[in-house]
């Protein structure tokens, strides 16, 4: 019955493409995109399609240039952010891909991924080995990391009930593993996948 549904649900449900727009600018705290300085705050976010903002119109309406925008507010001072995503994008794909387009000398760095691997089925020994190993390069360029857990995709209404049973434990693992593995780093991790939102159908991109 869950390969039955799994194969359904490939097969009848996608991801919207990202949006056009720019993936980098620099944003202060009155909301006007400024020119480069020495003095911003360097935020850079990698990741999947969250960071790749499917469902919006544009970048400029996705969730890398929205937290600039909280993080200029909450210091007074300018931002300077980038996106490093690709819809689809496993913990494998940020280890070899992403990790090397990255400078150094970040002063926080957001990482999220992790849906993909658990729709992909990759076991648990691949999700250690990949994230422990994007943990220690976040480590040597960023003075602070972020790290998201999976999103709450078993909530989707296009998710029949069983399949999306199966999700949830699967992240509930995965879940358990990360936050380890960054509690022995000293990197904050973020569970968005329990978090209580209020999810109804306005919630959902079409």
């Amino acid at each position: 019955m869950l390969l039955a549904q799994a194969a359904w649900v490939a097969k009848t449900v996608h991801l919207l493409p990202e949006p056009q727009g720019d993936r980098d600018g620099i944003i202060n705290p009155e909301g006007e995109m400024t020119k480069p300085s020495t003095s911003a705050i360097r935020f850079v976010a990698v990741g999947d399609s969250l960071i790749g903002s499917s469902g919006v119109t544009d970048q400029s309406l996705g969730l890398t240039p929205l937290m600039a925008q909280r993080i200029a507010n909450a210091t007074g001072k300018s931002v300077q952010w980038s996106t490093h995503a690709k819809l689809g994008s496993t913990m494998r794909r940020v280890r070899y891909r992403f990790m090397d387009e990255l400078e150094d000398d970040i002063d926080l760095l957001f990482l999220c991924a992790g849906t993909n691997d658990v729709l992909a089925r990759r076991n648990l020994d691949d999700w250690r080995d990949d994230l422990s190993a994007v943990l220690d390069i976040a480590s040597t360029k960023a003075k602070r990391v972020l790290v998201a857990s999976s999103a709450q995709a078993f909530r989707s209404p296009r998710i029949p009930g069983m399949l999306s049973e199966e999700i949830l434990r699967r992240i509930d693992k995965q879940t358990e593993m990360s936050k380890q593995l960054c509690a022995s780093r000293n990197i904050a991790y973020i569970d968005m996948a329990h978090a209580p939102l209020d999810i109804n159908e306005e919630f959902w991109a079409s």
